[in-house]
């Protein structure tokens, strides 16, 4: 559904004739999101085969999830679009981040939960990757974060430095699952697919 919010919020703002580069533009914005998206998506299913989803904590957490995760598409849309003022831009950026950090946060908790010695939700080698994850997604929240600190007028290479900042989850983890040894992968060769690690599917622990 949020991937479907992220393509028409996108017709909805270049409603007007567009050029090839307006096209190429909308095209990696719309696929920014995409990869916030799929990345959030791919973790959340892998938590999900393992954590009990019964508990009231983690119902709640599933439905604050779910409402960040749907809020990425407009609240992006806002901070792309040559409609709004700067003002306007800057403060989207700021909701944005909030949004970004809080679906970290949240995967974070999720690891955490899973880590847990007296859950008894999965074996110890996982456990210990799990806590390394949960460690790794806090940094990111802190850096998602401190995109703030960056002005909104500041740009790279005509592009706002917030915008690079934000790409630094993205990267960790698609990086690290084409990595021959993902992060936190247990040493003794224990052969399940764990946080970071290819795997056929969500039976697969895939996540973060």
């Amino acid at each position: 559904m949020s991937l479907s919010i992220g393509a028409i919020s996108l017709v909805i703002t270049n409603n007007q004739s567009s050029s090839a580069s307006d096209i190429n533009k909308n095209i990696a914005q719309f696929l920014f999101v995409f990869l916030i998206l799929i990345t959030s998506w791919i973790i959340y299913t892998s938590d999900m085969s393992v954590l009990p989803i019964e508990t009231r904590l983690v119902q709640l957490l599933n439905v604050l999830l779910l409402m960040l995760v749907a809020t990425i598409p407009y609240l992006f849309d806002q901070v792309v679009s040559t409609i709004n003022p700067s003002s306007v831009q800057d403060y989207a950026s700021i909701l944005f981040t909030a949004d970004y950090a809080g679906t970290l946060v949240i995967m974070a908790v999720f690891s955490h939960i899973i880590a847990q010695e007296e859950e008894h939700l999965v074996d110890g080698p996982i456990m210990i990757r799990m806590r390394r994850v949960r460690n790794r997604l806090s940094i990111l929240t802190v850096i998602v974060l401190l995109s703030l600190a960056a002005p909104w007028d500041w740009l790279l290479l005509g592009v706002h430095v917030r915008f690079f900042i934000w790409l630094v989850p993205i990267i960790s983890f698609w990086y690290n699952r084409m990595r021959r040894v993902p992060f936190g992968s247990p040493r003794d060769g224990d052969a399940r697919s764990g946080l970071f690690e290819q795997g056929p599917g969500p039976a697969k622990y895939a996540g973060g």
